[in-house]
């Protein structure tokens, strides 16, 4: 090769790496991305007054800041709505040998309807039952059937936890105010404890509220409000039940103080009616058929005394407050069967033999 060749062969490559050197710092500017400046608008001026330049106020963000969510308050403690009694167990099998489905239907005969216009003779009557009395132990009779135990407390306890009738605290007589089922468990049972709860592992998973089960035998006394009428067009003496009060007697063990004994509810006895006529009551002696709560009362087998009455009471005053009487529990039932009299005499006054 002569030397004019070789000199040409060099400036031929010095060309070609010149050329491809600038192909690809041409390649690499165009791969490089534009950032899109905005220009700012700008307002037009009038008759030949400069444009004025309008810029746009930036917007400023502030950090933001985490804040923490305030713990709710922890709720009161649910109390359990019912009343401190203990339940009975239905039987999975018949109990008795004989048919005794048509109890469930049994609904008590309708009241006749007294006028006010035939009212000769109308008097309000407080009794006082007490169940240790031998007229009065079938309100003690204690078994277990599949309506419930059989005491009378506990059939209007039951009537109550159901929902059947409606309770009136006992501040008045007069079924003024109502009372809820909590309420009702509380006087019977007093305030609710708390009662851990603990898992397999013994160990407390959390706490319910509950109240002490109350022993029924300590009701014992009940009070019954009723009025006595003489309807002249049918020449009859009516007796009527309004109310029935289960007694409590209070004591104050740690002072030693005895209060008495106090009404802790009423029920209107004609909203009881329907429910006492579906509970049959223990006797003994008739082994061929027993009677039902409404008709033991309608027909007015137990034994009460009278404690109060609107005979010859202007006062209002129960029969333990009358002078002279207080301090004489055997004159204050005397009193009472004066008022008895009283009723028997003017009913027999109005008849000639």
């Amino acid at each position: 090769m002569t030397m004019k060749k070789y000199i040409k062969y060099v400036v031929l490559l010095l060309c070609f790496g010149i050329f491809t050197v600038n192909v690809a710092e041409a390649q690499k500017k165009k791969a490089k991305p534009r950032t899109a400046t905005k220009r700012a608008p700008t307002k037009q001026g009038a008759k030949g007054k400069k444009n004025v330049k309008v810029t746009t106020p930036t917007t400023v963000t502030e950090p933001v800041v985490a804040v923490a969510a305030i713990p709710a308050p922890a709720a009161a403690p649910a109390v359990e709505d019912s009343l401190p009694v203990p339940v009975v167990k239905k039987s999975l099998r018949p109990d008795e040998a004989v048919e005794s489905s048509n109890l469930k239907d049994k609904t008590p005969l309708p009241y006749e309807n007294l006028r006010a216009e035939d009212a000769l003779f109308r008097h309000k009557i407080w009794r006082e039952i007490d169940t240790r009395e031998k007229l009065n132990l079938p309100f003690r009779y204690s078994a277990d059937y599949n309506n419930g135990n059989q005491r009378f407390i506990s059939i209007l306890l039951k009537a109550i936890q159901d929902k059947e009738v409606t309770v009136f605290d006992a501040m008045d007589d007069r079924f003024t105010t109502p009372m809820t089922i909590g309420e009702v468990g509380k006087k019977l049972g007093g305030d609710s404890v708390p009662v851990p709860i603990f898992d397999s592992n013994g160990v407390q998973t959390g706490v319910v509220y509950k109240r002490n089960e109350i022993n029924l035998d300590s009701f014992y006394k009940f009070r019954i409000k009723e009025e006595v009428i003489f309807d002249k067009e049918s020449s009859r003496l009516f007796w009527r039940i309004l109310g029935i009060a289960p007694l409590k007697r209070i004591r104050i063990e740690s002072q030693g103080l005895d209060l008495g004994e106090t009404e802790l509810f009423w029920v209107y006895y004609p909203d009881m009616r329907p429910i006492f006529s579906k509970y049959e009551i223990y006797n003994g002696k008739n082994f061929g058929a027993r009677m039902s709560w409404e008709e033991l009362f309608e027909g007015r087998m137990f034994y009460g005394r009278i404690i109060k009455s609107t005979i010859d009471n202007p006062y209002d005053r129960f029969i333990k407050n009358y002078p002279g009487l207080t301090d004489y529990p055997i004159l204050q039932l005397l009193e009472g069967e004066n008022i008895k009299d009283k009723i028997f005499n003017y009913e027999q006054d109005l008849w000639s033999y």
